[in-house]
């Protein structure tokens, strides 16, 4: 097997492994700029070619699911044989859905990480399907993937229904974080759902809006290269491994990100996500804009405030929406009006409650709703002090 490693400059903290993504080598854009950015960060990176692609020895046609998930198993007892096992795995594609097979027998895991990842390698019978026919009854066929041509045989097909389960994920212990491409045409975002929801906590999810499968253009192969390099710095640094306080859980730190005008990385307790602006104000809309953060939670407030209710007082609840929009309003608008000069946050709360509820159950849970923690917090007044902190 042919690889590289990238290593930083000066003291190396941690390895990764980068696997990348079916019929693909360890050189595609999205590769090398991952590779590039952690060593900036003091992280080693490998990576290599499957058996038969790229500068690899061996024949492509008689490689399978299995055989890659056996390379990746050679790579890392390689690193491990030199001293230098990875703590961080990445795969993209295939080599996403490869990795997860592998973390679990990866003890000094710290970060795990997919992009555009299957959740089951069974999907690849979807995008070859023209061909199934051929491969069942010749035994083979001659399929172009990304304007090349592949032999694909039958027992390549058959392998794929041994890993059909995610059960395993239970056992993997490392922080996981999941990137997927909502409009991929190739690996469905419902893939994504399926992983996340698999996976144990610490774990976090980041959209790739508008990336297609392999990150084919530069800026989106930057922007997971910034994100991942913020993310697992955290892990790395040991936060992973004290236990979390109370104080620590409340606590939410923003951090500006390298890519776009206001992209900005949040942290809060063990969960990771973006922030952004539209792109009429000079955004790139990778991520809600901070008044869809504060609805956000003042929705997600209410639901769950009414729910606890719903559930203690025995009323047959089955489902809550909340609908909210925000604008800004001059006082005189308002029949409480202070300030004439002044404009008003206006915040409508739409909510849709289904199940069989009375007149008067529908009225009490209408009242609960307004005693949601994060509405009064926004009705009453509030106290922020800021202060300057040391770089």
């Amino acid at each position: 097997m042919a690889a590289r490693l990238d290593s930083p400059q000066g003291e190396i903290k941690a390895y990764a492994l980068f696997v990348h993504c079916f019929t693909c080598s360890k050189d595609i854009l999205a590769a090398s700029h991952i590779s590039s950015a952690l060593t900036e960060k003091g992280i080693a990176v490998l990576r290599f070619d499957f058996t038969g692609l790229g500068s690899s020895e061996g024949e492509f046609s008689n490689t399978n699911f299995s055989s890659n998930v056996e390379d990746i198993k050679a790579a890392i007892e390689f690193l491990r044989s030199q001293g230098k096992t990875p703590q961080i795995l990445i795969g993209h594609s295939l080599g996403g859905a490869a990795i997860l097979r592998v973390a679990q027998s990866v003890p000094e895991l710290k970060a795990l990480v997919t992009i555009n990842a299957p959740s089951d390698p069974t999907h690849l019978r979807h995008a070859l399907k023209s061909s199934l026919q051929e491969i069942e009854s010749q035994g083979y066929a001659n399929v172009m993937i990304g304007g090349r041509e592949f032999r694909i045989q039958k027992q390549f097909i058959d392998d794929l229904e041994k890993h059909k389960s995610l059960d395993y994920l239970k056992n993997i212990h490392a922080a996981f974080l999941v990137f997927h491409t909502p409009q991929d045409k190739i690996v469905d975002i419902e893939n994504a759902k399926f992983i996340f929801t698999a996976a144990r906590h610490p774990k976090s999810f980041i959209s790739l809006y508008e990336a297609d499968h392999l990150l084919t253009r530069p800026v989106d192969a930057i922007y997971v290269s910034d994100i991942l390099n913020s993310w697992v710095e955290r892990y790395l640094l040991g936060e992973k491994a004290s236990p979390t306080t109370k104080k620590e859980e409340n606590k939410v730190v923003v951090t500006e990100t390298s890519e776009g005008k206001f992209i900005q990385l949040i942290q809060t307790g063990k969960h990771t996500f973006i922030a952004d602006e539209p792109l009429d104000v000079g955004g790139n809309d990778k991520g809600p804009g901070p008044y869809d953060l504060v609805l956000a939670s003042l929705g997600a407030c209410t639901s769950m405030t009414l729910r606890m209710y719903a559930d203690r007082k025995d009323i047959p609840l089955k489902g809550i929406r909340v609908t909210l929009t925000h604008q800004k309003v001059y006082n005189e608008d308002l029949s409480n009006c202070i300030d004439k000069n002044e404009r008003l946050d206006l915040i409508h709360r739409s909510i849709a409650l289904e199940g069989v509820l009375t007149a008067e159950q529908k009225e009490k849970l209408l009242q609960i709703a307004e005693k949601c923690p994060i509405h009064k917090t926004l009705t009453q007044s509030s106290v922020i002090k800021t202060m300057l902190e040391e770089v």
